[in-house]
């Protein structure tokens, strides 16, 4: 719909309280709103051109408007609310409410199972909850199942079959786990009593729970039972250690609801608690998809509607963690800068927390649960890469003194080291220590190769050294064409600065960043690999002048023991019936008599 179309409606609507619902082309209701002034708030969509793409879009398939006048913005509140409720239009924020987290559940069946589940099955059951975590959930069950030991089979226990003995007890009785229903060693009216104290558990009822524990306790003494009476009040115990870590600040306070919230790119998550007597009596945890850039106050007005207000249990005081219109004079909002509610909005805030890293979790694939795939995408963040680097090289020179000047490629896969790939470079074409020569040699010899080879190029280069070292290799890409192709960066020692082609301000990445860790330990990497290339370089060139320097042995004779020995000290230890062996007598003795006359060296 266009201004222009939608001028027709404009001297219609009225600057009163009210819903205006939004029709498309097959009289379907795709969004409806509220507003304390009708003709404003609709207007404000055909008046601004700065919309998102998704309310551009919802405005393009709009082809009537309804509206309904009430008397106050209390009213509209609500009967927006219930229309939202009915018609579930496609441009309304749907709260996703409870789906996805576990409940604990009684199952509907003689001597009734209790277990956690996030799958509900209609069969009669009943399911108590929601939890914001499995962690939570299983604290309570491990908690009941301590005080009231319950069967955790499947086995059918109707009367017939428990009376024609089809069942054996297993080993959850032998340990204490199971009061042995399946032999009618535990009554059903027994078990169900159980299960109703369990009930009364999970509704908070702890004073309930306690007077039946008190009472089985006394009367189990007063019978001179005192091993079993022991037993029960360690169930009380139980019980009063829960009982104060769900008690949350204050037992004064009561008839409250709080909110907890925070959010990402796509969906809003948020806590809903109701409080009774200092305890959490209601718990759920809210997910609200975002369709139409709602904001923070938009999507937190919207819970509020439906868990405070429409399911008829409107708390006198309502807590937030930022304000929010909310059009209901009786009831109290409240945003805590200190205090116990303070302490109950935190908790709320911190349940919210939990559900949004839930369902992360949830939606991640297998790939993305490992550390190695979360290193990698926050390497990618900070280094605002297009792709994951998968595939990274690091290069470091190295030369002392000038002499030998080598070079070292690490290679890391998946951020871990990949050493078959990794690779030396002895420096041919620049004499003396000229480290920007050098790197700029190395990458271009390394990615030539890797072209000519049609091997896999990586996704990220970095080179050991600042602004210098850093446009050697960039100068080498542009000569083979990758440059814009392969992210490059440098990372300078001193203050571990990330230096970016073309831009003389560093990167500074957080010291306890897993991505500069990953990129601290491939440069040291390189630089281990580079000096034990060195040395070993060094070591072989003393022990060639060493023998070339000795009358009557030639070239071949270097290499062979150059490559059995490795150094001279090595090869002056050798007997002579060993050198005999590879060089025969005559050499054998003229080594065994020059080494004599040789200096101790390493």
């Amino acid at each position: 719909m266009t201004t222009e179309e939608f001028k027709a409606y404009r001297e219609a609507l009225p600057s009163l309280p009210g819903i205006y619902k939004y029709m498309n082309e097959e009289g379907q209701i795709i969004y409806i709103g509220k507003a304390k002034d009708l003709k404003k708030r609709v207007f404000s969509y055909f008046s601004k051109n700065d919309h998102s793409n998704r309310i551009k879009r919802m405005i393009y398939n709009i082809r009537t408007i309804e509206f309904v006048i009430v008397d106050t913005e209390q009213d509209a509140f609500l009967l927006e609310n219930s229309l939202i409720k009915k018609y579930q239009p496609r441009y309304n924020v749907m709260l996703k409410d409870d789906k996805t987290y576990p409940f604990i559940c009684i199952k509907n069946e003689p001597f009734p199972r209790v277990f956690f589940t996030r799958r509900i099955i209609r069969d009669g059951s009943e399911y108590l909850g929601p939890y914001t975590s499995v962690y939570n959930a299983k604290i309570v069950l491990d908690l009941m199942k301590n005080i009231f030991p319950l069967r955790t089979c499947n086995l059918s226990l109707i009367e017939k079959n428990i009376a024609a003995k089809k069942f054996k007890v297993c080993l959850e009785f032998h340990i204490k786990n199971c009061m042995g229903p399946c032999e009618a060693m535990q009554s059903k009216a027994e078990y169900d009593l159980n299960i109703q104290q369990i009930r009364n558990i999970l509704k908070s009822n702890f004073a309930s729970v306690k007077n039946y524990l008190k009472g089985k306790m006394h009367d189990y003494a007063a019978n001179m039972q005192f091993e079993l009476a022991e037993e029960f009040r360690q169930k009380i115990e139980l019980l009063s250690n829960y009982e104060s870590k769900s008690t949350i600040v204050n037992p004064k306070m009561t008839d409250i609801d709080v909110y907890g919230y925070t959010d990402n790119e796509t969906a809003a998550f948020m806590s809903y608690l109701k409080i009774a007597n200092g305890t959490v009596v209601k718990a759920r945890a809210i997910e609200v998809k975002k369709v139409l850039d709602e904001t923070r106050e938009e999507l937190l007005q919207r819970a509020i509607s439906e868990h405070s207000i429409g399911d008829g249990e409107a708390a006198a005081e309502i807590i937030v963690p930022f304000e929010v219109e909310f059009p209901f004079e009786n009831i109290k909002i409240t945003i805590p800068q200190a205090g116990d509610k303070k302490k109950l909005l935190d908790l709320a805030v911190k349940n919210a927390l939990y559900a949004r890293e839930e369902r992360v979790k949830q939606n991640m694939t297998p790939e993305e649960k490992k550390p190695s795939f979360r290193i990698m995408k926050t390497l990618k963040e900070d280094l605002r890469l297009t792709e994951l680097p998968r595939h990274i090289e690091c290069f470091d020179n190295s030369n002392i003194q000038g002499t030998n000047p080598v070079s070292a490629c690490v290679v890391f896969k998946e951020a871990k080291p990949s050493k078959k790939d990794y690779r030396h470079f002895n420096i041919k074409t620049v004499e003396g220590p000229d480290d920007f020569a050098s790197m700029e040699e190395v990458i271009h010899r390394r990615y030539k190769r890797m072209l000519e080879e049609g091997a896999d190029l990586p996704n990220l280069i970095i080179v050991d050294g600042g602004k210098g070292q850093l446009s050697a290799a960039v100068k080498s890409l542009e000569g083979l064409g990758l440059y814009g192709k392969i992210p490059i960066v440098g990372i300078a020692k001193r203050l571990e600065e990330i230096y970016f082609p073309d831009d003389s301000v560093p990167l500074y990445i957080n010291k306890k960043s897993e991505s500069l860790k990953l990129i601290q330990q491939m440069r040291d990497e390189a630089h281990r690999f580079g000096i034990t290339h060195h040395r070993q370089r060094r070591s072989k060139a003393s022990l060639v002048s060493e023998l070339i320097n000795i009358n009557g042995i030639g070239e071949k004779t270097f290499e062979l023991l150059l490559k059995k020995y490795k150094s001279m000290k090595k090869l002056k230890a050798v007997p002579y019936d060993e050198l005999k062996e590879i060089v025969g007598e005559s050499k054998a003795k003229l080594l065994t008599e020059a080494f004599a006359g040789l200096p101790e060296k390493g």
